[in-house]
């Protein structure tokens, strides 16, 4: 009893011994069309940066179950995974509020996780389970929460969607914007130059941010665009280059991105210059476009969660037992979410057709052929 005691006493000394913030030197934005760029001095606080690793950490422990889960066959079809790309939506999110707006392509469980689902839920999703955040019917690339709107599953077509997003922002003048995120792939679609233009006419409070992976699909940004510098390619919107791997320099990026849509200026385009490690989807290994050692050097040099966790340590902000202890708790979340996603039940087949429309009486819709009905609740 008494050795718990002191324990509990040294450790609540230690804790109080950390730095409770301290001020960083971040990479400089290359910016267009803007006469000055975000912060490069910016200051985190000792929670902000636990908060930041947790969420990375979990963002990358259940990326990798689901890795594990479909090569068990458990999760099945389309599969984009996220990791390497953490600080890109924890920084975004840390700038914006949750009342804001989030719309993405289909690499989106990371997102699903920071606009407020859980990993349960994200899980069961994966697996198509009935406690599935789209109740085990939309799986990796279709999952949705409050005030996000889903991962989409035809290329460059969410940025469109977002800038509608923004425009009824900007209708209902409530002060709030849209994040309209797309990949380097998408970004020679046509759709989101189209874009480009209308939210740029109407001023709209959208911040376009193209997350440069290097890669779209199996093809290089240098093999794909003539020009690579996607934050100029707004041509009349301003633009501003940001290192996607520094989860402060997204954030400071995005900061300075919302107060310019928040104070009436319209669109402003961000490139984050981020990496993915595994393959465009789980059907890509990933490796015959890109050398190993180009991914090795990536994780060894520029990991998002690395780079923070040293940040910390060598600032005194954490301790190397306290980090160790977040990622006990965070495998634990991942094993149970990946214990209830594998035994929650299936939806059954009368659910198929539920939620077509919202607050209509129910209605037939007809199925494979005239003589199968089902039924559709909204």
């Amino acid at each position: 009893c008494f050795s718990q005691g002191a324990a509990v006493i040294t450790s609540a000394r230690t804790y109080a011994d950390f730095t409770t913030q301290a001020t960083f030197e971040i990479k400089k934005c290359d910016v267009f069309k803007l006469d000055e760029g975000p912060a490069t001095q910016v200051v985190l606080t000792r929670d902000e940066g636990l908060q930041y690793y947790r969420t990375m950490q979990t963002m990358r422990r259940m990326e990798l179950k689901a890795d594990q889960l479909y090569k068990q066959k458990i999760i099945r079809g389309f599969c984009h995974l996220y990791d390497g790309q953490e600080a890109c939506a924890v920084g975004i999110e840390a700038s914006i509020n949750l009342s804001d707006h989030l719309i993405t392509a289909y690499r989106a469980h990371g997102y699903t996780y920071t606009r407020g689902g859980t990993v349960k839920e994200i899980m069961a999703e994966l697996t198509g389970r009935r406690g599935g955040i789209a109740k085990g019917k939309g799986g990796s690339m279709h999952m949705y929460c409050k005030h996000f709107y889903g991962g989409n599953g035809i290329v460059g077509a969410q940025v469109p969607l977002g800038a509608g997003v923004a425009l009824a922002c900007k209708y209902q003048g409530n002060n709030e914007l849209c994040v309209c995120l797309y990949g380097d792939g998408a970004a020679n679609q046509g759709q989101i130059f189209e874009t480009y233009n209308m939210a740029a006419l109407w001023k709209l409070p959208v911040i376009f941010i193209c997350e440069n992976n290097r890669y779209g699909m199996g093809t290089s940004v240098e093999r794909a665009a003539a020009s690579t510098d996607y934050f100029k390619r707004g041509e009349f919107i301003p633009g501003l280059r940001v290192d996607g791997m520094d989860v402060l320099c997204v954030r400071e990026a995005t900061r300075f991105a919302a107060d310019h849509c928040r104070s009436g200026k319209g669109p402003i385009l961000m490139e984050l210059q981020t990496y993915r490690y595994h393959g465009h989807s789980m059907s890509d290994p990933g490796v015959s476009y890109r050398t190993r050692e180009e991914i090795q050097e990536v994780r060894s040099k520029s990991d998002p969660i690395s780079m923070l966790k040293d940040r910390m340590l060598s600032n005194n902000m954490a301790s190397v037992e306290e980090l160790k202890e977040i990622d006990v708790e965070v495998r634990k979340e991942i094993e149970d979410a990946a214990q209830f996603a594998t035994t929650d039940p299936e939806p059954p087949l009368e659910e198929l057709c539920n939620h077509i429309f919202c607050d209509m009486p129910s209605l037939e819709v007809r199925g494979t052929n005239p003589w199968a009905k089902l039924k559709s609740v909204s």
